[in-house]
């Protein structure tokens, strides 16, 4: 199978993953998943495999194969994984949980390497871009940092006491972490540059985004540069595009009917997808603002989208 330049795939309620050109909207590809919902997506930097986060297992797929069955199953969480990510190289694995656990995964091997108990239902995990520290938000609130050469919790923030921390998300330079909770209020810090530690915190900005829960929140990749935006996807039916500089409203995405659960950028940050409760995921113009191609095929909500429309790693 003939690998295409831009992997997007989605997954829903209705247990099945699918695989989608991006352009026209046809779906190539469906994968049955019976045994839970995928609570989350994420697509190898080499564009090779496809990770399904669900409950309480990760299964990596081959993107390129129409086999059905997976090529690794990781089985070590006991609940519900709700976080999933890759270092830079796709050497290794993370992962977070509503077991109260993050953990570090060599792809090769379906044994958990490094386990973190962060004491609380793991709701979010991001990599710093440093590549040496996880950082996680918990149902009760807690953004802990977890130093993966010290192989320790290096800083404990509480934002809001108990309120969940739903996302999180690094800007592509470490200069900033942004984390929404469920009141719709986005708590943005400022890393302070030129140390390899994260544990200065600075706060910069509290941003009242949405008056419902906020399920994703996202900063815009580098090749977006000069411009910096931060995507919010909420339970109010919209996604709201602020312009980091400020924090302004640049632009609101209607067109979801119900609640939109994920999103992720293009690699030039030119285009938006995003996944919703209204079985669809819909791909934006950020110059627009408009809706462009709709996504159709799920019998339920899609709760989670991937996308890899860059260059792989060049081989070192």
């Amino acid at each position: 199978m003939a690998q295409p330049s831009v992997i997007l795939a989605t997954a829903s309620y209705d247990k099945t993953i699918k695989f989608w050109e991006a352009k026209s909207g046809r779906c190539y590809r469906t994968i049955q998943y019976p045994d839970s919902q995928v609570n989350r997506l994420e697509i190898t930097p080499n564009k090779h495999y496809l990770a399904a986060a669900g409950n309480p297992h990760i299964r990596l797929f081959d993107v390129n194969s129409s086999s059905p069955q997976p090529v690794m199953s990781y089985d070590q969480h006991t609940n519900n994984v709700m976080a999933v990510g890759f270092q830079c190289d796709g050497n290794w694995m993370y992962s977070g949980s509503e077991d109260g656990t993050v953990k570090i995964w060599d792809l090769r091997a379906p044994v958990c390497q490094m386990e973190y108990e962060s004491r609380a239902a793991v709701n979010t995990v991001v990599l710093h871009p440093n590549q040496t520290e996880l950082i996680s938000g918990d149902q009760n609130g807690n953004i802990r940092v977890w130093d993966l050469t010290a192989n320790s919790c290096s800083c404990e923030l509480v934002p809001e006491v108990d309120t969940a921390v739903r996302s999180l998300t690094v800007m592509w330079d470490g200069s900033l972490v942004v984390a929404a909770n469920n009141h719709g209020t986005c708590y943005v810090w400022r890393l302070m540059r030129g140390t390899q530690t994260m544990t200065n915190f600075e706060p910069l900005h509290k941003l009242q985004a949405h008056n419902g829960y906020i399920l994703k929140c996202l900063l815009s990749p580098e090749f977006c540069e000069p411009h910096r935006y931060l995507a919010t996807a909420s339970s109010d039916h919209t996604v709201k595009i602020w312009n980091v500089d400020g924090f302004t409203l640049e632009k609101t995405l209607i067109g979801h009917q119900r609640w939109v659960w994920d999103c992720v950028f293009s690699v030039d940050g030119a285009y938006l997808i995003t996944a919703s409760s209204d079985a669809t995921a819909r791909l934006w113009s950020m110059s627009t603002g408009e809706d462009i191609r709709v996504y159709q095929g799920h019998h339920k909500a899609t709760i989670c989208c991937a996308l890899h429309d860059g260059a792989e790693p060049s081989a070192s």
